[in-house]
């Protein structure tokens, strides 16, 4: 945006003030009301669904009650008891009377089948008449009949099912209904729990349909009443009723605690609300599917609405954003050109006002400026100043380390010209030194360039003491290709003298040695100087586990160990011990680890 004009940036403003808080507001709308128009509309089909379940409940509880009255009528319960067979005659004449007494007490019973137990004989009342007496010895073929006595259950509901006849005892037609909801209850003998028979009544759907379609829209929403086991009885999908249906859906809405769930689908998008029925019909659910297109379409038609009445209003501020742009940087236009015109020597303005405003003022203080440079040029016949000015570099020089390198072989040379090998020796040790030192390029290098650096410091110090010191290296071969960290016992060296060999009285020795066990290094720097007390020990000891402190006198000993805290971590320790006037000894052991570059160089950056 650099590059940009202001018109351009002025227009982009604009926009950004108006259409953007436009869109943000609009959608903010739509979500809010999508959202309470779910939450309402949830609310209200939930109740539209748990009103139908009572219904529903109460229903197939008048249906199930209708065995419970032939417990008061005792002539038919007596004929269970005893048998038909007792008084055939008279018995018979019972049993039909009373089944077509049953039939006719709701206008979808289509079939009424009685099964009892004395005698096992069987009868089927259906199409207004009752069957004539038949023997139904394997009752127990009959699944629900097997279920009601297995589980000793007074009443088990078959789902929607085509009707068929019982004990072939019922000649059906084509104007039954082809589907039907069985009841099939047991009759015991009270107060005991004697089975006297088995009563099954068949329903057809016009009143289970018509509870349900008070419940949802035919037309947009999707309806079910089916048992635990996935078996539809009843459903707005007409081909599905009586079938097994696993729809994933449906473990997931009964495994949920609300009664509704939101649910995707190749098949379905949208809500789905669920009932169970009550007692003793807990076994069957109410499931209503409302797709987000239903549930949606009132947010949709507001949103709509919002945008279609704003539209018009952000079209005319698009328009007036673009017609103040153009009008406010015109002038900064005519202005650019004419000072465009001014650089190439031509001294006219082109215009004559931009108006009263700051614009009008700036015009006319440009208008007046361009005429006093023309005056001014005509006046002095177009004079050239030139203003030149030097500047003087300050050239800093730096001595480079080869310079002090080639110094010193240059004095080495001229040592052993006049046979000084003892100063050509110093002077070499020195340039190792230097040069080592100097080198920032590795961080990380083997045991044996350490060793060959802290010889080359021990010669000098030889040097100066001669034979009141002496030192001795123990550095196995294994343990010379192991990488260290740099300058990490050349420090502990020049601590022991600077601590201990210096002040000693005495012949002072140093003890180096390096070890490898199994896979840990062991560093040892050991020398026979003034050493500490106990006291002093643990008071070093101590700070050497508190931050790193400049001002502290054993500064050499807490660098060191930080710096092996930083690269090994938990893998490093430092051990000191020291006896006062005798010895001090400092151990360090290091878990050999692979060397990682880019860690090490992440380190050094830090």
């Amino acid at each position: 945006m650099k590059g940009w004009s202001i018109r351009k940036k002025l227009i982009l403003f604009f926009l950004f003030a108006t259409v953007i808080p436009f869109l943000i507001s609009t959608i903010f709308t739509y979500q809010y009301t999508k959202e309470t128009v779910k939450n309402r509309f949830i609310s209200t089909n939930y109740q539209v669904i748990k009103n139908g379940s009572n219904d529903l409940s109460d229903y197939l509880n008048e249906i199930a009650n209708i065995t419970k009255r032939l417990y008061g009528y005792h002539p038919f319960i007596k004929v269970l008891d005893e048998g038909v067979s007792s008084d055939l005659g008279a018995n018979q004449l019972e049993i039909s009377r009373t089944l077509l007494y049953l039939y006719n007490t709701r206008p979808e019973i289509e079939q009424l089948h009685l099964y009892i137990e004395n005698g096992h004989d069987s009868y089927t009342a259906y199409n207004s008449k009752v069957s004539s007496r038949g023997k139904y010895d394997d009752i127990y073929t009959q699944p629900y009949y097997s279920y009601l006595n297995k589980n000793h259950k007074f009443l088990v509901i078959e789902p929607t099912h085509k009707i068929y006849s019982y004990n072939n005892l019922s000649t059906l037609i084509d104007s039954l209904p082809n589907q039907v909801i069985s009841f099939h209850q047991r009759i015991d003998e009270i107060p005991s729990d004697k089975l006297l028979a088995y009563l099954s009544l068949d329903i057809n759907m016009t009143q289970i349909q018509s509870i349900s379609q008070r419940l949802y829209n035919e037309e947009s929403e999707d309806f079910y009443l089916m048992n635990n086991k996935g078996k539809v009885l009843y459903s707005s999908d007409s081909k599905v009723i009586g079938k097994n249906e696993n729809y994933a859906w449906v473990k997931a809405l009964t495994s949920q605690k609300d009664h509704s769930m939101e649910w995707e689908d190749k098949s379905f998008s949208g809500v789905l609300m669920y009932e169970k029925l009550k007692q003793p019909f807990e076994d069957l659910y109410m499931v209503k599917r409302i797709p987000y297109s239903v549930l949606y379409e009132d947010a949709r038609k507001t949103a709509l609405m919002n945008v279609l009445i704003g539209l018009p209003f952000l079209c005319m501020l698009v328009i007036a954003t673009l017609f103040i742009s153009v009008r406010f940087t015109q002038p900064i236009n005519v202005l650019i050109r004419n000072m465009k015109e001014v650089e190439k020597g031509s001294f006219e303005v082109r215009f004559k006002s931009l108006g009263n405003d700051e614009f009008g003022v700036l015009g006319r203080h440009f208008t007046s400026m361009v005429e006093t440079i023309n005056d001014l040029i005509e006046r002095k016949f177009r004079l050239e100043l030139e203003n030149k000015s030097t500047q003087l570099k300050v050239l800093q020089s730096q001595i480079n380390p080869h310079f002090l390198y080639n110094a010193f072989q240059s004095i080495g040379t001229l040592a052993l010209k006049h046979k000084a090998v003892e100063v050509y020796s110093l002077l070499t040790s020195l340039s190792h030194i230097m040069r080592y030192s100097m080198n920032m390029k590795e961080d990380i290098v083997s045991l044996k360039q350490e060793v060959d650096h802290v010889k080359a410091f021990l010669s000098l110090q030889k040097q100066r003491f001669g034979s009141k010191f002496e030192y001795e290296l123990n550095i196995e071969k294994e343990a010379e290709l192991m990488r260290i960290p740099k300058m990490i016992l050349q420090p502990l060296v020049e601590n022991s003298f600077k601590h201990g060999l210096e002040t000693r009285t005495g012949s002072g020795k140093l003890l180096i040695s390096a070890e490898l066990n199994g896979e840990e290094l062991i560093l040892t720097v050991s020398d026979n100087g003034k050493g500490i007390g106990q006291q002093e020990l643990n008071q070093l000891k101590t700070r050497l586990q508190q931050s790193y402190n400049q001002t502290d006198e054993h500064i050499g000993l807490q660098n060191i160990y930080e710096r092996l805290r930083i690269y090994y971590g938990d893998h490093a320790s430092m051990q000191i011990s020291s006896q006062e006037n005798h010895d001090f000894t400092v151990v360090i052991k290091l878990t050999t680890i692979e060397e990682k570059r880019d860690s090490d160089e992440s380190i050094n950056r830090g």
